[in-house]
């Protein structure tokens, strides 16, 4: 009885918080749950970043769907990646039955079901607000990092983007940035050597692959306009309720290249446009990456200490980060020592490197004298956890065996009439669904190129004398095209496109598209 008392006496105390907190579940003892006696977290280090683990089928999804319906509740946005495409159903009201009645009763709270506002978003074919961002946004530095460039080839990387940005060629997709690159790298080679200094071929053309082998993986999706504005990721309802956006990633689980390009960015992006906030009372946004590993197990050393950068750095933002996996191990320890809340689902033990997981993952959590961590991992039953969260004066909580609270929301999908209906709705869709492929790089080196085409071609139409009589009467033209450097490569491009385009080996990179102009990029802050 008396170690009973000890333990309600430390839970009460360890998760009693002076400010707003949301209820994660009710607290277990010996495998029983103590009436009334409630786990909870601080809304105020809701920004400390955080940790969802467990085997599959033990519960992480719908803790996950928990944590942001709870903060929907208390007016804080956040932004879900359903790589599974089961957290959908968070925008409809759940259904009660005796089990979730009997699960509330026994944690101290009441159920009622209620919906969130939800936008859904698309990275590639899934129904949503298209997410895109341009390449000259993503800037060099990223943009190397990505492709997994050494210094030299990044170097390269940067001069592209010089050469753009001097010469006003918008860099918007994937197309324009190969383009350029074609370009200095063989006929355009003698100007930017001139202005820039010398780079190989080879090296032009191992960065060409780089990019080819980040298009195959969909990102000519990704690269473009409408950029996604990422102030619209933390809106509120009419109702005061904090925005839920789902990210819809079911077809690109094949595709990691393409989820980390996209999560990066967009950590990058956040970083860069929200201002300073300090300590505050509640986050302004809280990110939740399921299937984390497809974010780590691509990425370069490079790209690693980017993102680390980013984790240590974010939360003064007011975002907090949460990693949804398997196994804590799934996560290197230099960004798993960055996560304040910790929530362990239930793991599995069927082999012996299996044992050694769940025995590095115990080494994860607070000392206790009431559990045998190692033991406990692996006898949760499905919808219990154990958890340690950050405390207002950030000190990591007790380590408590938790019965968790059901979803509010439906723990199901939706039906695509459902997912219809709300896409209908949406004004994100609207705003970044259009088209728009407006003069870029791409276009204008194309349209020069033309240009010189044409005028050869009358040329070659004169007599033989013409050329000489053009001389004395028209010398303006004439010496314009002798005269000017990019004429003169632009002629020598011309002879050696018509060239390897009738052997089959030259390609331009993609079908002609429209030179109709529109509206002028939004300017972006970059990190980078």
């Amino acid at each position: 009885m008396a170690k009973k008392d000890d333990f309600i006496s430390i839970i009460q105390t360890g998760y009693q918080f002076s400010g707003a907190s949301i209820v994660l579940g009710g607290a277990m003892l010996d495998g029983e749950a103590i009436h009334g006696l409630q786990v909870k977290v601080p809304l105020r280090t809701m920004n400390r970043h955080g940790l969802i683990a467990g085997a599959t089928g033990t519960g992480k999804t719908k803790s996950l769907q928990v944590i942001a319906e709870q903060l929907a509740a208390n007016g804080v946005p956040s932004l879900l990646m359903d790589i599974k495409g089961d957290l959908s159903g968070v925008a409809m009201p759940g259904t009660d039955n005796p089990k979730i009645t009997e699960r509330a009763g026994k944690i101290g709270i009441s159920w009622h079901g209620t919906g969130s506002t939800v936008e859904f978003l698309s990275l590639s074919g899934e129904k949503g607000a298209r997410l895109r961002t341009t390449v000259i946004e993503f800037g060099p530095v990223l943009f190397s990092r990505i492709l997994g460039l050494n210094d030299t080839q990044g170097g390269v990387v940067s001069v592209v983007f010089k050469y753009c940005d001097d010469r006003q060629l918008p860099l918007l997709d994937l197309k324009d940035f190969k383009k350029v690159l074609q370009y200095l790298g063989n006929e355009g080679k003698v100007e930017i050597e001139a202005e820039y200094g010398q780079f190989s071929a080879a090296t032009a053309a191992t960065i060409l692959r780089k990019v080819v082998e980040l298009e195959q993986q969909g990102a000519d999706l990704f690269f473009g306009e409408v950029s996604f504005d990422v102030q619209d990721l933390v809106r509120m309802d009419e109702n005061g309720r904090g925005v839920i956006s789902i990210v819809r990633l079911s077809d690109i689980q094949d595709r990691p290249k393409l989820f980390s390009t996209f999560m990066l960015q967009m950590l990058a992006e956040i970083y860069a446009s929200f201002p300073e906030e300090g300590d505050m009372e509640q986050p302004k946004l809280c990110i939740f990456i399921d299937e984390a590993h497809l974010v780590f197990q691509e990425a370069t050393p490079a790209l690693m200490r980017q993102l680390e950068a980013i984790i240590k750095l974010i939360r003064s933002k007011g975002v907090g980060i949460y990693f949804i996996t398997q196994n804590p191990v799934d996560i290197p320890e230099s960004i798993l020592a960055q996560l304040g809340l910790k929530l362990q689902h239930s793991l599995r033990a069927f082999t012996a490197k299996d044992r050694k997981a769940i025995k590095m993952a115990a080494e994860n959590y607070p000392i206790t004298d009431y559990y045998q961590t190692e033991d406990l991992l692996t006898a949760l039953g499905i919808g219990e956890a154990i958890i340690s969260v950050l405390n207002e004066k950030g000190i990591p909580t007790p380590l408590v065996h938790t019965l968790m609270r059901a979803p509010e929301s439906r723990m199901d999908i939706l039906t695509p009439t459902e997912i219809d209906h709300i896409l209908n709705r949406s004004a994100l869709v609207r705003k970044y669904n259009q088209e728009v492929d407006r003069e870029s790089a791409y276009e204008i080196l194309s349209g020069k190129i033309a240009e010189v085409q044409e005028m050869q071609q009358q040329t070659q139409q004169e007599e033989p004398e013409a050329p000489r009589r053009a001389q004395k009467e028209e010398p303006g033209m004439l010496e314009t095209i002798a005269k000017d450097p990019l004429a003169r490569q632009i002629g020598r491009t011309v002879a050696r496109e018509l060239t390897r385009g009738l052997l089959g080996v030259f390609g331009l990179g993609g079908a002609r598209r429209s030179t109709t102009s529109k509206s002028t990029p939004r300017k972006k802050t970059s990190w980078f």
